[in-house]
C-alpha cells in the first residue's frame, strides 16, 4: 500500500511539472505573437472603455422636436411649455404648418413633430377627447422613448389639472376631486435601472460577451498561429504531450484561465465602478460564477481552434457569431419569446449563461442558489467541452504524428 502511494505520489508530481512547463511554454508563445497579445491583453483593456464611454450619457435628454400649433390656445401654449420644461425634449422652433417642420425633420434639424389640431382647445373646453398627433424619429428607439415619455406625462398632468377644475365647480371638495382623480394611489418603483439608462441595461452584457469573444478569438489564433509555423502543420509538439493529452489541454486552458482571472477583476469590476454602472453583486459571489464561465469558454475555445485552419478563419468566426450571440443571451428579446430552436441554439455557446448569470447577480442583485441553473449549464460546460477538447486534441495529434513519420519514411 505504501508502495502504490508513493508511486502514485510520483506520478502525479510528474504530471504536474509536465503541465507547469505547457503552461509556461504556453505563456511564452501569447507573448511572443503580437496579434494573440492584442486580442488576449490589449483589447480586453481598452474595448470595455470605449463602449462604456459611448454610453457614458446613458439617456437622450432634450431632443429637438418640432410644435406644429394650429389651436392657438391658451392650452395649447401650456401644453407646447410643459413639454420643453420636460428633460427629454427640446422646443427647437414653432411652426405654422407642417409642411415647414417636415422640411426640417427631414434634414435633421429636428427629430420629432407634435401637431395639435386647430379643434384642440375647443374639444376640450366641450368635453369632448382632445388629439395630439406625435410623429418620431424611428432612426433609433431612443427618439421614440423619449417623445413617448414626455408627451404623455404632459398630457395626463394636463388632464388631472382639467378635471380637477371641472369637479371643482360642480361643488366638488378638495378631498373629494383628489378621490375622483385618483381612487386608487399607486407608487411606481423602477427595479434595477432606476434612470432607465442605456448602459446600465446594456453593457453588464455586453462585457461579459467582452470576455467571451477575446478568448475565443486568442485561443483560435493561436492555434492557427501553431500550425502556419509548423512545417509538418502539427496542432501540438509531440515534445510537450508526450502522450499524455490531457497535460495539453491543462496547460494550455490554465494560461488563459490565470491571465483572464486578472482581466475579469478589471472588466466587470473596476470598469463598471469607473463609469458608475450598477455593481449589487457580493465578490464572492462573482468568483463562484466567473470560475465556471472562464473555463467553459476556454474549453469551448479549445476545442473549436482544432478546426482552424488558419489566423484568419478564426476572425471570420468571431465576427459572425458577435451579434448572434448577444441577440441569443436574452438581452434584446426576453429568453421566453425567442423559439424553442434558437433557445435550445444558444445553449451551447458560454455566453449565453454568462450574460444571464452576470446580469442577475450584478444588476439584479441575485445570489448563489437564485442562478443555480447558470452555475450548473456552465459546469455541465466545462466537463463537456473539456472532455471534446482532449478527443479533439488527441485526434489531431495523432494526425500530426503520421504525418511525421510519414514524412520520415519519405
Amino acid at each position: 500500500m505504501k508502495y502504490n502511494s508513493e508511486k502514485w505520489y510520483i506520478r502525479a508530481q510528474k504530471n504536474f511539472r509536465a503541465m507547469f512547463h505547457i503552461l509556461v511554454h504556453e505563456i511564452n508563445e501569447i507573448f511572443k505573437d503580437r496579434g494573440v497579445v492584442i486580442i488576449t491583453l490589449i483589447a480586453p483593456l481598452v474595448y470595455p472603455l470605449l463602449y462604456c464611454g459611448m454610453y457614458k450619457n446613458e439617456t437622450l435628454i432634450d431632443v429637438p422636436v418640432g410644435i406644429v400649433d394650429m389651436s392657438h390656445s391658451s392650452i395649447s401654449d401650456e401644453y407646447t411649455r410643459k413639454l420643453d420644461a420636460t428633460r427629454d425634449l427640446f422646443v427647437f422652433n414653432r411652426y405654422t404648418d407642417l409642411h415647414q417642420a417636415k422640411n426640417d425633420f427631414y434634414s435633421g434639424k429636428i427629430h420629432g413633430i407634435i401637431f395639435i389640431g386647430s379643434d384642440f382647445s375647443k374639444n376640450i373646453n366641450t368635453g369632448k377627447q382632445a388629439v395630439v398627433s406625435v410623429y418620431s424619429d424611428m432612426s433609433s428607439f431612443m427618439y421614440y422613448r423619449a417623445m413617448a415619455l414626455a408627451t404623455n406625462y404632459v398630457a395626463l398632468e394636463i388632464g388631472e389639472k382639467i378635471q380637477a377644475q371641472r369637479l371643482s365647480s360642480l361643488g366638488y371638495t378638495d378631498k373629494q376631486t383628489s378621490m375622483s382623480i385618483s381612487p386608487v394611489e399607486y407608487e411606481s418603483t423602477i427595479l434595477f435601472n432606476q434612470g432607465m439608462g442605456f448602459a446600465s441595461f446594456l453593457m453588464p452584457a455586453i462585457l461579459i460577451l467582452i470576455i467571451h469573444q477575446t478568448l475565443f478569438f486568442g485561443i483560435g489564433m493561436a492555434a492557427g498561429t501553431a500550425r502556419e509555423e509548423n512545417r509538418f502543420n502539427e496542432f501540438v509538439s509531440p515534445t510537450l504531450h508526450r502522450g499524455k493529452i490531457y497535460r495539453v489541454v491543462f496547460g494550455k486552458s490554465l494560461a488563459f484561465f490565470f491571465m483572464y482571472l486578472l482581466l475579469s477583476v478589471y472588466i466587470i469590476g473596476i470598469v463598471p465602478e469607473i463609469f458608475g454602472l450598477p455593481q449589487t453583486a457580493n465578490p464572492v459571489t462573482i468568483i463562484e460564477f466567473i470560475v465556471p464561465f472562464l473555463l467553459a469558454t476556454i474549453f469551448f475555445s479549445m476545442t473549436l481552434s482544432v478546426f482552424n485552419p488558419s489566423r484568419e478563419a478564426q476572425l471570420i468566426l468571431t465576427l459572425f457569431f458577435s451579434l448572434i450571440l448577444l441577440f441569443l443571451s436574452g438581452i434584446s428579446l426576453p429568453q421566453s419569446n425567442i423559439p424553442w430552436f434558437w433557445k435550445i441554439f444558444s445553449y451551447l455557446f458560454p455566453a449565453t449563461f454568462g450574460i444571464q448569470g452576470y446580469i442577475k447577480i450584478n444588476t439584479m442583485g441575485a445570489s448563489v442558489n437564485e442562478i443555480q441553473f447558470e452555475l450548473i449549464a456552465l459546469w455541465i460546460q466545462t466537463v463537456v467541452y473539456f472532455a471534446l477538447a482532449t478527443v479533439v486534441y488527441y485526434w489531431q495529434i495523432r494526425k500530426g504524428s503520421k504525418k511525421v513519420k510519414n514524412n520520415i519514411y519519405e
